[in-house]
């Protein structure tokens, strides 16, 4: 059985999405969704990584795109330029008054 759940997917557009979810039951993943496998560099064994393995009881790349949501207008997006609101060297410890 399908257990389905909404969410925001950022690729290839923003938009809201129907997907899967991994069987809660599930004895190999736990409800994970697949296995995580921790490998080690052969020559020294210290580790190196870990190779994820999904689980048969969860296709993450099946979804459903419901409604794509609109891009905000060029003026209305952040413009963080590095700047602080509190001026160029950070927090004053000048009174506010």
């Amino acid at each position: 059985m399908i257990r389905l759940r909404i969410q925001v997917a950022d690729w290839p557009r923003r938009s809201v999405v129907l997907t899967g979810t991994p069987l809660s039951d599930c004895s190999n993943c736990e409800g994970l969704g697949g296995i995580e496998h921790d490998y080690g560099d052969y020559e020294t064994g210290e580790y190196a990584g870990t190779d994820w393995e999904p689980c048969p009881c969860w296709n993450e790349s099946r979804r459903w795109t419901l409604l794509p949501l609109p891009r905000r207008p060029r003026w209305l997006r952040r413009r963080d330029h590095g700047r602080d609101p509190w001026g160029p060297g950070g927090d004053s410890d000048e009174p506010p008054f």
